[in-house]
């Protein structure tokens, strides 16, 4: 099976589909908290529910539950949740969250909608390694289930395995504590 990753960056929302439709993707969850962008009103949640069916593209919202910004501050590195304009991807722990009932039950989903459809999660970042598809999402689906195989979408259009990432904002977090 496999799952791809997209993000939205600051792409039209016809370039968008482009990237979906030349991946064959009919599923696209959306993995943001919060799914609204000040910046792109194209991918707000309304907007993608409207015009992604129009292409034949089914839009799931599941940011409860696979967002990477988690509402608990036992998800934190610091056990207190951040402030606004925090740097979340360096500031979660992946590994509390990967153990997290509702992180299971939105994999759980997107392994069942994955199995029926080619199906794509989507955040805003456009680089998989800076963004929580991988170092969460992804990264839990290679370990825990190693017959899926997550392919990130970039906006250029190429498509390579997850596998081939090798940032670890965990082991980053690692090295610069080393350092002192």
């Amino acid at each position: 099976m496999k799952i791809y990753t997209i993000g939205h960056s600051a792409h039209t929302l016809d370039q968008l589909i482009r990237l979906l439709e030349a991946n064959s993707i009919k599923v696209l969850v959306d993995v943001r908290t919060t799914p609204n962008s000040h910046f792109h009103p194209q991918f707000n949640k309304e907007n993608l529910e409207f015009f992604l069916p129009k292409n034949e593209i089914q839009y799931v919202f599941a940011g409860k539950s696979l967002g990477g910004r988690p509402d608990e501050p036992s998800c934190y590195k610091s056990h207190v949740l951040p402030s606004e304009g925090a740097d979340y991807l360096h500031e979660v722990d992946y590994p509390e969250v990967m153990k997290k009932p509702w992180f299971l039950e939105g994999i759980d989903l997107l392994l069942k909608l994955a199995e029926e459809q080619t199906t794509a999660i989507m955040c805003s970042e456009e680089d998989p390694s800076l963004c929580h598809r991988h170092h969460l999402i992804a990264k839990y689906l290679m370990q825990t289930y190693p017959e899926v195989v997550v392919w990130h979408i970039r906006g250029d259009g190429t498509a390579y395995n997850a596998a081939m990432v090798l940032t670890s904002v965990q082991t980053e977090s690692v090295k610069q504590l080393s350092l002192f």
